[in-house]
């Protein structure tokens, strides 16, 4: 049985907490800030401490301080709100202090309280589940990913899907489709990578004689999706003139071919994809704001991988699958290499995964089964994006500025959303309010 403290502002949280260490046969104290945290340690040792990152009375990691202090150990815990936090923690904190994510699970605490249950080694891996035939993953941000696949799948709604490069937004689009069940097939177009000239008559089609090597008549990808579903990719990316002419084909459910002069009925759901941010779209003059309510009726954010690391042994292991099953080979991986994919931060996604593997795999022995990683899992793009990086801690930062340049990102990630920046950075809403008063910056999210 341990002695453990709570410190964390968030009733509803801590009543939580309370309840499952309790359940799993632990005593259990609790503090709402950091004075009562000290209060508690004058006449008090415990053994284990969870701690919430931002606190009324300023950043959980000066507790750490007054533990060396006053000469008390415990296994402390910290507890945030948003993976990009939790990296940024891992960095500043020493390697015995742990990590969790909010929302809390029962496993989650069992795991670090309790330690790792004794399982019986299996003698074959299972299948991987792939969810709608196609995306692969069992962490959060993908099971929540799976469910609004399922509700939109049941109408007609146009999908925007909004993600960084590499992060799969192509894989969900054949995942909607396949989740819809509908008889058409899905069409996909790369609105960036065609002219001003030839994007009408990719979109719409054209008639023959329509323009000068217009030999044919040709059918438009709206056309070609009939009765199932057009991927439009890059769509942020069509010049701003042409996108009124997108506008009229949504609004009516009508196209003309280019030089035709008769409207043809079309029938797909439209899922369009960019890798823009929502303030870029907003500010950066890209896309009409009809338009984008006309694509975006269910907008989707795509996970990126860093965010859901648990998911990358699947994934690793699938695609070596599917190289030793083209190839005729059985490379496998070890534990070993398999965590070390997962340290890496993948600014490159699941495309920069898929790339590494395919280049380790080329670089093996075919003479063994054991795949060989490269000394570094670095291409030059991911370099120069990891130096680019929001958030970066260096040298000599203070734990306040840290926190600060925390909360600024979030707040300017939500477009200044307070409640949706406390939720995601694991606070409560009167939390940030303070925080952002101690650092003389409420102004600026008014």
């Amino acid at each position: 049985m341990l002695n453990i403290l709570l410190v964390d502002d968030d009733v509803e949280f801590s009543d939580v907490v309370c309840h499952i260490v309790e359940f799993l046969g632990h005593n259990i104290c609790t503090a709402t800030s950091l004075k009562e945290a000290h209060q508690w340690f004058e006449n008090n040792t415990f053994d284990h401490v969870l701690l919430d990152f931002m606190l009324p009375d300023g950043s959980g990691l000066h507790l750490l301080d007054h533990l060396k202090m006053i000469g008390q150990s415990p296994k402390v815990t910290l507890i945030s709100g948003h993976p990009s936090v939790k990296g940024i923690l891992a960095d500043m904190c020493e390697q015995d202090v742990g990590h969790l994510l909010k929302p809390l699970q029962r496993e989650d605490l069992e795991l670090v309280l309790n330690g790792p249950k004794k399982t019986v080694k299996k003698t074959k891996a299972p299948a991987i589940t792939r969810h709608f035939n196609t995306l692969i993953g069992e962490s959060a941000p993908m099971q929540k990913l799976y469910t609004m696949i399922e509700r939109v799948a049941k109408t007609n709604a146009n999908v925007m899907l909004m993600g960084e490069s590499g992060a799969g937004k192509e894989v969900v689009a054949q995942a909607i489709h396949n989740a819809s069940q509908c008889e058409g097939p899905l069409v996909a177009s790369n609105c960036g990578a065609l002219s001003k000239e030839l994007i009408g008559s990719e979109l719409f089609g054209h008639e023959k004689g329509a323009f000068t090597g217009a030999i044919a008549r040709k059918e438009g990808v709206f056309e070609q999706a009939d009765g199932g579903t057009l991927f439009l990719d890059e769509v942020t990316e069509m010049p701003i003139d042409m996108q009124p002419n997108l506008l009229r084909v949504l609004e009516t459910k009508k196209v003309t071919r280019v030089g035709g002069n008769r409207e043809l009925p079309i029938n797909c759901r439209v899922i369009s994809a960019t890798n823009r941010s929502l303030t870029d779209l907003a500010q950066n003059n890209v896309i009409r704001e009809d338009i984008y309510f006309r694509l975006a009726v269910f907008p989707i954010d795509i996970p990126a991988l860093r965010e859901r690391k648990e998911d990358i042994p699947l994934l690793a292991k699938a695609f070596l699958e599917q190289l030793n099953d083209e190839n005729g080979t059985a490379f496998y991986w070890h534990n070993e290499q398999l965590k070390e994919l997962q340290q890496y931060e993948w600014p490159g996604n699941v495309r920069e995964l898929r790339h590494a593997i395919h280049r380790a795999f080329i670089m093996s022995d075919p003479q063994t089964s054991e795949i060989t990683l490269p000394d570094s899992l670095e291409s030059p793009f991911s370099r120069v994006n990891t130096q680019a990086a929001d958030n970066h801690v260096s040298a000599g930062q203070t734990i306040e500025e840290v926190e600060k340049e925390l909360i600024h990102a979030t707040l300017d990630k939500v477009q200044g959303n307070k409640t949706l920046a406390a939720q995601m950075l694991g606070i409560s809403t009167k939390t940030l309010y303070n925080r952002l008063n101690a650092y003389g910056g409420i102004g600026e999210y008014k």
